[in-house]
């Protein structure tokens, strides 16, 4: 992979008026996807015009477009592994079309992703037509528009556009960037994954137009038992760092004018399903998934027909692209907030058995100018009491900790702020 040399930091302005997510450009690119034809993963890799081939060669267009346009702040570049699976048995050929926006801090990153890959009812069908519009041509054309968007700022972490590959066949593209990001070193201060975020009308006429559900685990999957117990000795059972974003992008979702309520859904995925943030919570990253409130199952994995009187098919005319520029926009900024704002402390430690004060302590994060620290009563869900310090430790008086969860974020000169580390108690020796 190729980087940009290191950019002199320019702090993140507001976005203008006009900076706003275009519901055209938005089905413009939908249109596009759709007219491969099929992005099977095992489909043509070479087709100039029909097959996952083509469609990855224009997402990498697209991606190199929007890089022209701001004197080269993205390097777009491929990540490529054969893999085998039980949906790839002869092996195939996974490739994930990256955009990489250089931030001050080239190894802390912030990524946004959504699988480019479309597929029928047989997964096995790499030849039938799979338009595959909102599943996941929604997620593909919300990536893009966020690097339209984003692009013109400059930030501290390095910001990473992905379109990944073999999603259907098994979260293969996923597994290949998350396992590069470790192998990398990166430090992965978010991973939003956006998949099926383009309608507003369910199954069976039921219309949501006003909620985005926020799927995030909890105890973290990367955790082994020991470090289990000890989050639930802590009482940190609903801040782990993936529900601790999603609580931020609630957050963040607030503050939009006109936009959209976060539904933040307290599981990793839909019930007994999966996506592409998952190989990212398997190493240990904060990551989530973001999917419209309401589902329409006749629309996804379904060859084109209609039986009594039902059409099935993952066609445009099913979506919604008012609602997915929303969406974006929720996207947008929060990785505005994140990008801008310094690490997350690696580690708050909380002390105060026996005592109605709390003392808190954590590392420095270089390029935080300050740190907030957060605390709620143990009976709450969101934090409730804020103090801003300098230094890197406080004590927190009156707020015995038998009775209040703590936590403790970076900011930046202007106030961005980093997600918010929970505090743990020291482990004896």
């Amino acid at each position: 992979m190729k980087y940009l040399p290191l950019m002199t930091l320019i702090l993140a302005a507001p976005a203008a008026a006009q900076d706003q997510p275009s519901p055209a450009r938005l089905k413009a690119d939908v249109e596009k996807l759709v007219s491969f034809g099929t992005r099977h993963t095992l489909s043509a890799q070479d087709d100039p015009a029909q097959g996952i081939g083509a469609a990855r060669a224009w997402a990498g267009g697209e991606l190199t477009r929007i890089a022209d346009a701001c004197n080269g702040c993205i390097v777009v570049s491929n990540i490529a592994r054969t893999m085998v699976s039980p949906r790839t048995p002869a092996g195939a050929n996974i490739v994930d079309v990256l955009g990489f926006q250089q931030g001050s801090d080239p190894k802390r990153v912030v990524i946004v992703g959504a699988h480019i890959d479309s597929r029928v009812t047989d997964v096995m069908d790499a030849k039938g037509i799979a338009p595959g519009a909102n599943d996941n041509g929604s997620g593909s054309a919300l990536v893009l528009e966020a690097a339209r968007l984003l692009s013109q700022q400059k930030f501290r972490a390095t910001i990473v556009y992905v379109l990944f590959s073999g999603e259907e066949q098994g979260l293969l593209g996923a597994q290949l960037l998350s396992e590069t990001a470790r192998d990398k070193g990166w430090t992965v201060s978010a991973m939003l994954n956006n998949d099926i975020v383009g309608n507003s009308l369910g199954q069976g006429g039921v219309r949501d137009a006003a909620r985005v559900r926020v799927f995030s685990e909890g105890i973290r999957m990367s955790e082994d038992l020991p470090a289990q117990i000890a989050r639930r000795g802590n009482g940190g059972e609903d801040d782990g760092p993936s529900r601790t974003l999603a609580k931020a992008i609630d957050g963040v979702a607030g503050k939009i004018p006109g936009g959209l309520d976060v539904f933040v859904d307290r599981r990793p995925d839909r019930f007994g399903r999966g996506g592409d943030h998952e190989p990212f919570l398997k190493l240990g990253f904060p990551a989530v998934r973001f999917s419209s409130s309401v589902e329409n199952w006749d629309a996804q994995h379904q060859d084109l027909r209609t039986e009594k009187g039902v059409t099935y098919g993952d066609t445009i005319d099913r979506m919604d692209f008012t609602y997915l520029a929303k969406v974006t926009a929720i996207n947008v900024a929060t990785i505005r907030r994140l990008a801008a704002a310094p690490a997350a402390p690696d580690k708050v430690t909380i002390a105060g058995d026996l005592s109605r004060d709390t003392n808190v302590s954590w590392a420095a994060i270089p390029g935080a100018v300050g740190y907030r620290v957060r605390w709620r009563r143990s009976d709450a869900q969101d934090w409730t009491g804020t103090l801003d310090v300098k230094t890197t430790q406080t004590v927190l008086r009156n707020v015995p900790v038998d009775d209040h969860l703590i936590g403790v974020a970076s900011l930046a000169a202007d106030g961005a702020e980093s997600l918010v580390t929970f505090g743990e108690r020291a482990r004896r020796q």
